[in-house]
């Protein structure tokens, strides 16, 4: 089986990151890693290789009770959204990595435009 889930997986990303590579001209890059249980997001800088903001189900001040549905994704991209004015960046390119831009994906995206990152 040459082509598993996982190769599968892993080719979708690089096909995804190096399209969005071409077109960042300087912007940060909004990446989303989803597992079983949890959905994380990482505002990263890639010209200076630092991570200026993240957000995750996992944290308590975000309220999240169930950490695995669209009501968590919608409440991390709202949380990541503020946290990104705080830092004064105001666009970036979504990276959503091998996922499906469906679901806890497109939630976590309508939430972050809603409050105010551009995309």
């Amino acid at each position: 089986m040459a082509n598993s889930k996982r190769t599968l997986f892993l080719k979708r990303r690089l096909r995804v990151r190096n399209k969005l590579r071409k077109m960042a001209n300087g912007r940060a890059r909004l990446s989303v890693h989803r597992s079983n249980k949890n959905i994380s997001v990482q505002l990263i800088d890639d010209l200076n290789g630092v991570t200026i903001a993240s957000a995750s189900s996992l944290e308590k001040d975000l309220g999240v009770l169930n950490t695995n549905n669209i009501a968590a994704a919608t409440k991390v991209g709202a949380a990541i959204a503020e946290r990104a004015k705080k830092a004064g960046v105001e666009a970036c390119y979504f990276d959503r990595g091998g996922f499906l831009f469906h679901g806890k994906i497109k939630a976590l995206a309508e939430a972050a435009r809603e409050g105010g990152l551009k995309f």
